[in-house]
């Protein structure tokens, strides 16, 4: 039996792909498309609901923090830089930042979901997808590494006499 955040990791990576394809299935994939959802993830921040822009971010830095400074204790090398470079690591650490972060990508989704019907009459799976991915994991991933480097600093200080 799996232990409960693997499950909502399950099901956040689950939602996330079932609602790229049934974007892609409604809509395809066009420059028309592409372009639509490029103006709307700009426009999004300036528009209604504009607190989920500090909200996801904030909860992914949170989340990175306690990362980071878990990894710093352990003595890890740098996160991003890890799946950058490492083809071996890379597969358990974007796990272990689904994980990390099912909670916020989530909730990322069905905010987007409410905010395209209730202010666009319409609904984009793929877009929900994609602004959920860029609030919540992406922020993750680009904090937990800095974090760890500053955390390394009062982890690693010898003791004063």
């Amino acid at each position: 039996m799996t232990d409960w955040p693997s499950q909502l990791a399950r099901v956040a990576v689950t939602l996330l792909f079932g609602l790229v394809v049934a974007g892609i299935a409604w809509y395809g994939i066009s420059a028309e498309e592409l372009a639509r959802l490029w103006r709307n993830i700009i426009a999004r921040p300036g528009g209604p609901m504009t607190f989920r822009f500090m909200l996801q971010p904030t909860m992914a830095a949170i989340v990175a923090l306690r990362d980071g400074i878990g990894d710093a204790r352990l003595g890890r090398l740098p996160y991003a830089a890890t799946i950058i470079r490492d083809s071996r690591e890379r597969g358990s650490l974007l796990w272990e930042g689904i994980v990390s972060t099912a909670r916020i990508l989530i909730l990322g989704v069905v905010m987007d979901v409410a905010y395209q019907w209730f202010f666009f009459d319409t609904f984009h799976p793929a877009e929900a997808a994609v602004i959920a991915i860029f609030l919540a994991f992406v922020p993750y991933v680009v904090l937990r590494g800095p974090i760890k480097r500053v955390a390394r600093h009062w982890i690693e200080q010898p003791p004063s006499d």
